[in-house]
């Protein structure tokens, strides 16, 4: 099946060479998974939303196999679950980049657009990506609050909107107000291991999308007619 990014310029090429050890990966997974996407993961959802979810990296057998952001791995599951409880899907999430699944006033654009091993990119990766995720979040004039899943994603937040670091610290609820009026809303990445330690559970997930449709009314001036059901 064809995919096709939401924000269509604002991506690496399929055989993106610019890290060394991702391409390498790359290599062995095309080579192991043949009919697997085993390329750089397209952003996905609404091009006119409000709502943007900065994740991290596309996960082996999750998007890097699917070629859809979250499609695929234990972290999808409660994504797109979360998302349709808050009214910001369309469809059914089966697991499959052809299921359907659209999403309405969100969007999901990762800082690391290929598969890194482990699941850890270096600081050099991310530097790489960078320019393509900065990018993404400029190309969403509509976005009023972006929601950070997990610390790499924060800082690569930061990073995109020109501010120190050290002024924003990471805490899962916290909501940091960015200087071209957008909120950054930390949380914990949706990974099973963060669930299965309770690190995570799927209320503490559930307050930060309420969290972020309080500002969203707030920077908007609008009364909400998205509400968790």
């Amino acid at each position: 099946m064809e995919i096709v990014s939401p924000l269509p310029g604002t991506e690496p090429p399929r055989n993106c060479a610019r890290c060394p050890r991702l391409v390498a990966f790359r290599h062995e997974c095309q080579a192991e998974y043949p009919g697997w996407w085993n390329a750089p993961v397209y952003a996905f959802g609404d091009p006119e939303a409000w709502l943007a979810f900065a994740g991290l990296a596309p996960g082996k057998h999750g998007a890097n196999r699917t070629g859809r952001p979250f499609t695929g791995d234990y972290a999808g599951d409660l994504l797109f679950a979360t998302l349709a409880e808050f009214g910001l899907s369309r469809g059914t999430y089966d697991a499959r980049v052809d299921d359907g699944l659209t999403l309405d006033g969100a969007i999901i654009v990762n800082s690391v657009k290929c598969l890194p091993p482990q699941n850890k990119p270096t600081p050099k990766e991310i530097a790489n990506c960078r320019p393509f995720f900065e990018t993404q979040l400029a190309a969403l004039p509509s976005v009023r609050v972006v929601i950070a899943l997990g610390r790499i994603a924060h800082d690569a937040a930061l990073r995109a909107a020109g501010v120190r670091l050290a002024e924003y610290p990471f805490a899962h609820g916290a909501v940091h107000a960015l200087p071209d009026g957008r909120h950054l809303v930390d949380s914990y990445h949706c990974s099973r291991y963060n669930t299965n330690t309770g690190r995570l559970t799927a209320e503490m997930f559930a307050e930060v999308f309420r969290i972020a449709l309080r500002l969203r009314d707030q920077t908007s001036g609008r009364n909400s007619s998205t509400t968790a059901r």
